[in-house]
C-alpha cells in the first residue's frame, strides 16, 4: 500500500482514476486484451483518432503504473511489444462490465446477439481473456464491431435491459 500524500484521497475508486481516468487509457487495455493489439503501430491504426505523443505517454503512464510492460518482439529485437501485466489483465471483469453497460445505455455499432452472449456467459468470456493473455494469444476476443450490423439501441429502462 502506499503513501496517501501521492493521491487526491485515500479513495479507492480516485486512486484508480489516478491511473485509468483519461480517455484513452482503458482504450489501450481494451485493445491489449480483447483485440490483441501488441505494437505502437497497431494502436495508432485502431480507429480511434489517437495522436502518437498521447500514445506514447499513455503506454508510459500505464507502464509507470504497473498495468502494461513491455519487452522486445521476439521476431524483429529492435521493435516493442507491450503486455497486460497480472495487475492489468485483472481488469478483465471491469472492462467486461463496461461493454455490457455500454450496450445498454448507449448506442453502439456492437451487435445485441454478442453483447447477450457476453453478459450471459461472463465466466467464460473472461477464462478465455485469461487464457489468451496467459497463452500469450494475440488473437482478437470479439471480432471487431462493424456499423451494419444490428446494434442495441439506447436504453431508458431503469433495470438496464435494452427496449428492442
Amino acid at each position: 500500500m502506499g503513501s496517501k500524500s501521492r493521491h487526491r484521497s485515500g479513495c479507492p475508486v480516485s486512486i484508480s482514476l489516478e491511473v485509468l481516468g483519461d480517455r484513452w487509457s482503458l482504450l489501450l487495455v481494451r485493445d491489449m486484451m480483447v483485440r490483441g493489439y501488441r505494437t505502437f503501430r497497431e494502436f495508432q491504426r485502431s480507429g480511434e483518432g489517437i495522436a502518437t505523443n498521447i500514445l506514447a505517454d499513455r503506454l508510459q503512464k500505464l507502464e509507470a503504473g504497473g498495468i502494461v510492460g513491455r519487452e522486445p518482439a521476439v521476431e524483429d529485437g529492435r521493435s516493442m511489444h507491450y503486455r497486460l501485466t497480472a495487475k492489468g489483465i485483472a481488469l478483465a471483469p471491469v472492462l467486461l462490465e463496461l461493454l455490457i453497460w455500454g450496450a445498454h445505455h448507449q448506442e453502439t455499432d456492437a451487435p445485441c446477439a454478442a453483447i447477450d452472449q457476453m453478459e450471459q456467459n461472463r465466466a467464460a468470456v473472461l477464462a478465455e481473456a485469461y487464457r489468451r493473455w496467459e497463452q500469450r494469444d494475440p488473437t482478437p476476443l470479439i471480432p471487431p464491431f462493424s456499423s451494419n450490423l444490428k446494434s442495441r439501441p439506447k436504453s431508458n429502462s431503469p433495470k438496464g435491459k435494452s427496449t428492442r
